[in-house]
């Protein structure tokens, strides 16, 4: 356990570190800021750290198997109801604990905080349903996909007001702790239900649910009007002394055990409920969940509490600093790098990559799956700064990029659909939300522009590159395999 424990934690290092040093640099190279923030953004790296190893440590213990499990009782069960109703009150449970939703919620305007909860908590367990029934059933993903884009191109066009909510609101529902049980979750009801293409209907779960609350922000949409209104981001934060740093980090540690705490009782109060009636596993296996999932709550805690306390100010001040210089332009050149450290620290990042790696037998390495997410974000985060810079709509950007993802999905192998459509809500987590979005928002504020159509709308385009970078790393890898099968039968 040590070993391992040793080598979660240099991976947390070499995820962390990128971001830290690239913000240093523009500390003391562009931008300087206050020495309270560089404090705060300092002691929020060094629980990032701590957080990120106890986390990933954590889920290869509990959250893994437990969804593996679940997953492989709906499919051995063979009711179709114990699956429907079993989807829909878990989608719906867990997203409405997602505690970054709430802080969406509150931000909305001329919707009640309980129907915008309620409703992305309906979009994400229908279309949990929608996505076992597709992998039961045999669906191609790729008809799947297109036939639920088109529907979101129409809602999108008759409630364009609530377009760039709707796909951010998509993004904070794939948190930390349900991006893995949903990977695992797939991974259950493929390996039991078998076949050809077995390995394939591993993915895409994450991409299906995803579309679920963005389809229900844009319903909700038809019958609100929006009105004109600011988000407030959480006022930027700095301190005066070590003594006064210690205490607000140790604040962000309690709010955060309780948020962390939220996400996961329903998710244990579900699977208790599966092994009281169908699973009936072994007490050393349910001793060794219990210990993982007691370092996952414990690794997100600090994990949060540093993203929150440590990054958020950073990401606020940097992002309304640079966006009223003169020659803010540069913000474009900037967020193709900041971006790219960004993802590569996400823990449902490092998740997805390590399951990916294990179901393929390396065919798909680690190191090439995440410099795609990289460089997607990259790419999408600059292209924010673009809209900002120049009040181009988001449908030129959203539109052109998802048909380039649909259409590379019918000339690619299924698996690597289904990879790319998960890596896009699982790239855009907490650091999205904690550091990307508040740096969007600060530069958005400080030229000017219109926070509700011209900032929002940032996490959901992080969300569509990796489905079209990753998918264009599947065209090359047929190419190559096709080649390969020339040589052998010659």
């Amino acid at each position: 356990m040590k070993n391992v424990l040793l080598d979660k934690l240099r991976e947390s290092i070499q995820a962390v570190l990128p971001i830290g040093l690239i913000i240093l640099l523009i500390h003391f190279t562009i931008v300087s800021m206050p020495l309270g923030t560089v404090s705060l953004m300092l002691g929020g790296m060094a629980l990032l750290i701590v957080g990120l190893t106890l986390f990933s440590f954590g889920v290869d213990m509990s959250m893994m198997p437990m969804g593996m499990h679940i997953g492989s009782v709906f499919i051995r069960s063979r009711n179709l109801k114990l699956l429907i109703y079993g989807c829909f009150i878990f989608g719906f449970l867990v997203t409405v604990a997602e505690p970054d939703l709430h802080v969406m919620a509150i931000q909305v305007p001329s919707v009640p905080d309980y129907i915008f909860l309620c409703s992305v908590a309906s979009g994400v367990g229908v279309f949990l349903i929608l996505a076992l029934l597709r992998i039961l059933f045999r669906v191609k993903l790729s008809y799947i996909l297109v036939l639920l884009y088109i529907i979101t191109l129409v809602m999108g066009i008759l409630s364009f007001d609530y377009l760039a909510v709707a796909i951010d609101a998509s993004a904070v529902t794939t948190g930390p702790v349900t991006v893995p049980f949903l990977l695992a979750l797939g991974a259950g009801v493929a390996s039991v239900s078998g076949g050809k293409g077995s390995e394939e209907d591993n993915f895409g779960l994450c991409g299906i649910c995803s579309i679920g609350p963005i389809l229900a922000v844009l319903a909700i949409g038809l019958f609100f009007d929006a009105q004109s209104s600011n988000y407030e981001v959480v006022p930027q934060s700095t301190v005066d002394s070590f003594s006064e740093m210690l205490k607000l980090f140790k604040d962000g540690l309690t709010r955060s055990f309780w948020e962390v705490a939220m996400v996961i009782v329903p998710i244990i109060g579900i699977f208790a409920i599966f092994q009281v009636t169908h699973l009936k596993l072994s007490r050393s296996e349910l001793v060794k969940i219990g210990v993982g999932l007691l370092y996952l709550m414990i690794g997100l805690t600090i994990f949060l509490a540093g993203v929150n306390r440590g990054f958020l100010p950073a990401g606020k001040f940097l992002g309304e600093a640079m966006g009223a210089m003169d020659h803010n332009w540069i913000l474009v050149p900037i967020c193709l790098f900041v971006g790219a450290c960004v993802v590569v620290a996400e823990p449902a990042v490092h998740v997805l990559t390590k399951q990916v790696a294990e179901i393929t037998n390396g065919a798909i390495p680690r190191g090439l799956l995440l410099f795609c997410m990289a460089s997607g974000f990259g790419m999408a985060m600059s292209l924010a700064m673009v809209r900002i810079l120049t009040g181009i709509s988001i449908w030129w950007f959203l539109v052109p990029g998802y048909l380039v993802a649909l259409s590379l999905s019918f000339f690619v192998p299924n698996i690597f659909v289904g990879i790319g459509f998960d890596s896009g809500g699982v790239a855009a987590g907490a650091m999205s939300a904690a550091f990307v979005l508040p740096f969007t928002l600060g530069a958005c504020e400080s030229m000017g522009g219109n926070v509700m159509i011209d900032a929002f709308g940032v996490v959901g385009m992080i969300a569509m590159m990796p489905p079209v970078t990753l998918q264009l790393v599947g065209v090359l890898y047929n190419r190559k395999l096709k080649k390969a099968q020339a040589a052998l039968s010659n």
